[in-house]
């Protein structure tokens, strides 16, 4: 009988809350990196603290992205000093949010012009493609220096940098525009499928936006998603298979829920 209840309470846990239950610190703060497109960013004015919402992307390793103008006061904040923390909250809609899990980066940002960047960050906020080339709006990367995790009651942890951005989280970097541009191309159906149906996120017109060695990013309209792989991808080939195995298991999930409706 026990068992049983353990298995219905499962059956209405999302897969996203099941891999924050199952997984390690460092998977779940860097998993919660990849999947969120805000944050608060901490920068210093005159000694103090000053918060302000950012929209964020990550760069291949996981590092966070921004792109922000120099005149807002978190930019010249960053002039003056360029150590930040940005504040990643997943606790919203939740009855008890400081049960919830949040994860706050500290680092170090720094102006970039790195088109992979770009390119990653424009491919998360498309209509930040309106003002990305106006000449005092520019891209930054914060190279982490470690992070903090709020992941549940007693799971609070400090990770290094080495820790939460392994070398091997950026191994699809040279394939991913190509991965990325024939799923939406070719396959917009599958994609479907996995926001649709693995994380349950309603709604058509889903796309991939980036793809890592852990997961991939999908976003419709206003919304984004993260969707992991079960194992981390170190190839093209191993990328390729692993979003096969994703579409296999969402029409083995489809199937059983058609077969109950026609008796």
């Amino acid at each position: 009988m026990r068992c049983r209840r353990a298995m219905l309470v499962v059956g209405f846990l999302s897969r996203e809350r099941l891999a924050v239950m199952s997984s390690s610190a460092v998977v779940v703060a860097r998993r919660l990196l990849r999947r969120l497109d805000r944050a608060s960013l901490a920068t210093s004015l005159a000694g103090g603290p000053y918060a302000s919402l950012v929209l964020v992307a990550t760069a291949p390793d996981g590092a966070p992205l921004l792109l922000i103008s120099d005149l807002a006061q978190h930019t010249m904040n960053i002039a003056a000093d360029p150590r930040v923390s940005l504040l990643y909250d997943d606790t919203f809609g939740l009855q008890e949010p400081l049960t919830g899990l949040r994860v706050t980066v500290l680092g170090r940002a720094t102006r970039t012009s790195d088109l992979v960047f770009e390119e990653r960050y424009l491919a998360r906020h498309p209509s930040a493609a309106r003002y990305a080339d106006i000449a005092d709006i520019h891209f930054y990367r914060v190279a982490v220096s470690r992070a903090h995790v709020v992941a549940g009651f007693g799971r609070i942890d400090w990770i290094a940098a080495d820790d939460l951005l392994p070398p091997r989280v950026g191994a699809l970097i040279g394939v991913e525009g190509s991965i990325v541009h024939h799923m939406n191309a070719d396959h917009a159906d599958i994609v479907a499928l996995y926001a649709n149906v693995l994380l349950g996120r309603p709604g058509a017109d889903w796309r991939l936006t980036g793809i890592d060695a852990e997961g991939v990013d999908l976003r419709r309209e206003g919304e984004t998603a993260r969707l992991d792989f079960l194992t981390p991808v170190e190839d093209a080939p191993s990328a390729r298979a692993a979003l096969i195995r994703l579409a296999k298991e969402a029409r083995m999930t489809i199937r059983p829920k058609q077969k109950s409706r026609h008796g």
